[in-house]
């Protein structure tokens, strides 16, 4: 695909980028409205003040440009590799004006259609009915690369439920065939959980076509994993869906293939806080006690990225592309209210790919949290991160949930499925009167807290065998602190991160090393440094300043994806104001 609007600037700019950066905000939540002409011009539909409009830019994303959709059009489509017709597919029933679909304004038929034109992605389009049954927010259509061939995987809505199916056309999109899939296990209230999680029984699923021609679909549920199924005849059949490596839940995944075979998987590698015991929050509704909507999302706030050169055998990255600006709001639930989207999250995404190498990803649900992105996928591949927290917080997660109503508020008033937040662990002076900050993690007792403990969570590229350090002094009076290497994200105060940690190292307030006999001592910084050499099977060692005996840290939780975390937390049990302070961290993985 030639880009004309790619001229000399534009490519010098592009080729500054490396890490992510944002670039926009897009009219829509993310995960269908994003779309890239032949010439280059990108397009991302939505609607603003009640018109369906959509923004556009014709200098790689760099900057972009308001305007009006005009009646008729399905928003974003597909360009037919074969025919070059532009093709969407949309579902115009309950989900219509949650995701921007809204079929009065678009001057659209409802009901499951195939909507297609010869005249170019501005119409005139034609549609015919695909299905009269609901099949939520199906994303564009896949054309395989090995057939002629669309296959387009969604979900089946009735009464609360989904089914997991797929759809494939032969007839360039003319007609449709349609295979159930099997079903989602059910999460089960087991303990860590006192309660039901909202069961997704397969939904949002999100396909690529491997080199061989397999088609490997990742699927949305309620457990601890995405899902995931293949076809090995272009979408026919499909094997039973299984967990996948890649831990989600109740989140959007998304395939995406760059022009040069390799694959790129956006998610949030995230575990959200165990449910609680439904029947004392007297404000759900019995609806909701049995797992037929959520009471609280505590999983939203880390978006990430993978990448594999392999078809999948092997991933690379698990890197953090966005946190959620929000995070840390004390108004998180009620800022810019529930007008056009209820979930202030950075779950769902969609990409295309720039000149110079460069993708563009649209990430996010509401106004105030979405965001257009550009990074470079050789950012995924460093080996190294370090944060001495000169530049603030930006890099970490301390935030700490404020006790509030559960579930799908009622009446419309502002609030949803979420906490309202207070920042937890914070920067304070160095004790050595330099003009440096330091992390402290302490507990300040806050009934309003759903858990006073303070933590921070830290991402760096992942790693089957690397070593962290973190400079850490003991200040006299606090109770101490838990260090645990892990593979995903947790709350910066969850008390079961340690339960799914690969390496834990715990310090008391007196300075005594769990399951050692090393006492540290008080107002005195000590580098502790752990070392791992195989995530999945060993356990790692540590010692402090790279002196003095090392200690073994047992494998609690094998990984196969490798390292990607520094969890730490207080450990006191009562107020503790004076804590743990926390200098620097510095990673390294091979």
């Amino acid at each position: 695909m030639k880009n004309k609007y790619c001229d000399s600037r534009v490519r010098s700019l592009l080729k500054q980028i490396n890490a992510p950066e944002v670039v926009g905000i897009q009219p829509a939540n993310a995960f269908r409205d994003l779309v890239q002409l032949p010439d280059g011009e990108i397009r991302h539909y939505g609607f603003k003040n009640g018109r369906m409009i959509y923004i556009a830019s014709r200098d790689c994303g760099l900057s972009w440009q308001e305007f009006p959709l005009r009646k008729g059009c399905p928003g974003a489509c597909i360009r037919s590799p074969w025919s070059g017709d532009w093709i969407a597919m949309l579902d115009l029933h309950a989900y219509a004006h949650e995701f921007f679909l809204d079929a009065d304004a678009l001057g659209l038929q409802k009901g499951f259609r195939v909507y297609r034109s010869s005249n170019g992605i501005d119409g005139k389009f034609t549609s015919s009915l695909v299905s009269e049954l609901n099949h939520g927010v199906p994303r564009l259509p896949v054309p395989m690369r090995s057939r002629k061939r669309w296959v387009l995987p969604c979900q089946y809505s009735k009464n609360g439920k989904h089914d997991l199916v797929s759809f494939y056309s032969d007839d360039d999109g003319k007609s449709w065939n349609r295979i159930v899939l099997g079903m989602i296990p059910e999460h089960e209230a087991i303990a860590p959980h006192q309660g039901l999680r909202w069961q997704n029984h397969g939904i949002e699923p999100s396909l690529v076509e491997l080199k061989d021609g397999t088609l490997w679909m990742i699927i949305r549920t309620s457990l601890d994993n995405h899902y995931q199924s293949f076809s090995y005849d272009g979408g026919e059949n499909w094997t039973n869906p299984e967990p996948s490596r890649f831990y989600a839940t109740i989140t959007m995944p998304t395939f995406f293939r760059l022009n040069d075979g390799r694959i790129i998987l956006f998610w949030c590698n995230t575990t959200p806080l165990p449910e609680l015991d439904h029947d004392k929050q007297h404000e759900l509704t019995e609806w909701e006690r049995k797992g037929f909507a959520e009471d609280l999302f505590t999983n939203r706030d880390a978006f990430h990225a993978a990448i594999t050169e392999d078809d999948g055998k092997t991933w690379i990255g698990f890197r953090e592309v966005l946190l959620n600006e929000r995070r840390n709001d004390s108004d998180f639930r009620t800022s810019g209210g529930n007008s056009y989207c209820v979930d202030k999250s950075v779950h769902q995404s969609q990409a295309v790919e720039l000149p110079e190498g460069k993708v563009l990803v649209s990430v996010g649900q509401h106004p105030k949290c979405r965001r257009m992105i550009i990074f470079d996928p050789k950012w995924l591949y460093e080996k190294k991160r370090s944060d001495d927290f000169h530049l603030g917080l930006d890099s970490c997660c301390t935030f700490q949930f404020v006790k509030g109503i559960a579930g799908n508020i009622k009446d419309g008033a502002s609030g949803h499925c979420a906490y309202n937040r207070r920042p937890g662990a914070q920067l304070v002076p160095e004790p050595e009167g330099k003009q440096h900050e330091v992390l402290q993690i302490a507990r300040h007792p806050d009934p309003r807290l759903v858990h006073e403990q303070q933590g921070a969570v830290w991402n760096f590229p992942a790693g089957k065998s690397g070593e962290i350090r973190v400079s850490l002094r003991l200040v006299k009076g606090g109770q101490g602190i838990r260090i645990c290497l892990i593979d995903r994200f947790f709350n910066p105060f969850d008390t079961v991160a340690r339960n799914y940690a690969q390496y834990t190292v715990e310090i008391d307030g007196k300075g005594r090393v769990k399951g050692t006999k090393l006492v540290l001592k008080q107002d005195i910084w000590y580098e502790l440094v752990i070392r791992w050499t195989d995530s999945f099977k060993k356990d790692a060692k540590f010692n402090f300043d790279n002196k003095g005996k090392t200690f073994s840290a047992p494998l609690v939780f094998p990984s196969a994806n490798g390292i990607s975390y520094l969890h730490m937390m207080s450990i006191a049990e009562s107020a503790d104001f004076a804590g743990v302070l926390i200098r620097n961290v510095e990673a390294k993985v091979k």
